[in-house]
């Protein structure tokens, strides 16, 4: 057997997540046609076949399947050799990836990003957006450095920073302005618009209006916070939102926004990475530029009381 080469093994992973050659090869930057005489080397090499092939997309055999847990290992470690050597430097320079949950994104972002660039000069900052249990995955992988998402994640591999505490509000149509804001179990019988299966904000919301146990009367679902925010403006129903993202959403919404009596619901947000990543220290001091940004993001769009 051939020696198998660190690109098949990056090339196999690519395939074995997407499980699509055309998607793979863009994730890789290169032709499917050049993948797959990757993908056909690395078989041939193992004198078996790694995946199942359909019509619309591949799927692991079983032996892939563990295949794919020991390449993975040899990637994250690879990559961890190169933060061995970043990590040695006095500043962080290079590539910086860094995962962020949807609700969070959009509002935080820029802000950070601008910081990050002017505190670390030559700093090359890559964003991965998706929600919190694939950034999770990705973290375990070695695909991120470090991710911006809710708290607790309660993973014993990862080391975990809170950044600040903020609060839900509600979003109503314009003429609902004024009027009481209801309580939680008056929210259970509204047409109430969340986040669809995935997002970390739509179980939280769930939790605080204590829908887990009984489906709401009518609970609509929508991709973005900026969809849901939208609907309510036509009149489809009431929202959640976090604080962050009120500026930014209710701007060009006919929507009024309320905050909820006390105690009201909040959530945490913080930075997680590996413990046992080379740059932990590097890291730790990123979440005091993170923090300090968001902060001043926070100041400047904050509600009245």
């Amino acid at each position: 057997m051939n020696n198998l080469t660190f690109k098949q093994l990056r090339y196999f992973d690519a395939l074995a997540r997407h499980g699509h050659f055309g998607r793979a090869a863009d994730a890789c930057a290169i032709s499917q046609p050049a993948l797959s005489m990757q993908i056909k080397e690395l078989e041939e090499n193992l004198g078996t076949e790694l995946f199942e092939r359909g019509a619309r997309q591949v799927r692991l055999t079983h032996f892939g399947e563990e295949f794919a847990a020991r390449a993975r290992d040899i990637l994250r470690s690879v990559n961890e050799l190169t933060d061995l050597a970043r990590a040695s430097r006095d500043r962080l320079v290079g590539r910086l990836r860094i995962g962020v949950i949807p609700t969070i994104a959009p509002y935080l972002l820029p802000s950070i990003i601008g910081d990050l660039s002017d505190m670390h000069d030559g700093l090359d900052i890559h964003i991965r957006e998706t929600v919190t249990p694939k950034l999770i995955q990705e973290l375990g992988d070695g695909q991120l450095d470090t991710a911006v998402l809710a708290l607790p994640v309660s993973e014993s591999s990862l080391t975990e920073v809170p950044l600040f505490t903020e609060n839900f509000v509600l979003v109503r149509p314009g003429e609902d302005a004024g009027k009481p804001v209801p309580s939680r179990e008056m929210l259970r019988e509204m047409r109430l618009l969340l986040l669809e299966e995935g997002h970390c904000f739509r179980d939280q919301a769930l939790s605080f209006c204590d829908m887990h146990a009984t489906r709401p009367r009518e609970l609509l679902d929508g991709s973005s916070l900026s969809t849901l925010v939208q609907m309510v403006s036509a009149g489809i129903g009431v929202t959640l939102i976090p604080e962050m993202a009120v500026a930014v959403e209710t701007r060009s919404a006919a929507v009024s926004v309320a905050q909820f009596r006390n105690p009201q619901p909040s959530r945490t947000i913080g930075m997680v990475w590996r413990k046992t990543s080379p740059l932990a220290s590097q890291l730790q001091q990123i979440s005091k530029i993170v923090k300090k940004s968001a902060a001043t993001t926070r100041e400047r769009h904050a509600m009245p009381v």
